[in-house]
């Protein structure tokens, strides 16, 4: 599975929502739904379970608050749904590194760069909505440019 098959698997009840437009929305959705997979590989292991649930917790929360934000009325609190899904996405990507050693380094490295992907988005939408900055260091991240990402979706084995 790629995310252009992904993309066309998605109903149109969500599709023909003005909140699909939002590229970081789509992302965030498609990468709860990998999160199916590798909770599920995860939770094969009695001690993964917990861990499982809180990534799988984590990812659903970025799009979760990305479409709550989104229909807010005012800027502010927008991007108070907004920062909470960047928290989510931050979560989800310490939950990943802490799976790699089921998961695979395939299928992390993968994921970690689509989280990146989705945090930094979030980074320029806060600020944006709330009119003010982020107060915290610049951060660069050297990753895959997205198309690459999303062409190339590994899944974990069974």
């Amino acid at each position: 599975m790629n995310y252009e098959q992904w993309l066309a698997s998605v109903p149109a009840e969500i599709t023909e929502d003005a909140l699909w437009r939002t590229e970081v929305y789509r992302l965030a959705l498609f990468l709860g739904d990998l999160a199916w997979y590798d909770v599920r590989k995860l939770a094969k292991n009695p001690s993964m379970i917990s861990l499982s649930d809180q990534l799988y917790r984590a990812t659903g929360s970025i799009s979760a608050n990305i479409s709550e934000g989104y229909s807010r009325a005012s800027g502010k609190e927008q991007a108070r749904f907004y920062e909470y899904a960047l928290g989510s996405a931050r979560e989800a990507r310490d939950w990943y590194f802490k799976s790699r050693h089921i998961l695979g380094q395939v299928v992390i490295e993968h994921r970690l760069k689509l989280s990146a992907q989705i945090i930094l988005q979030l980074l320029k939408m806060v600020p944006k909505y709330r009119e003010k900055r982020i107060q915290e260091e610049r951060v660069v991240y050297e990753i895959e440019p997205l198309s690459v990402l999303l062409q190339n979706v590994p899944l974990p084995e069974d």
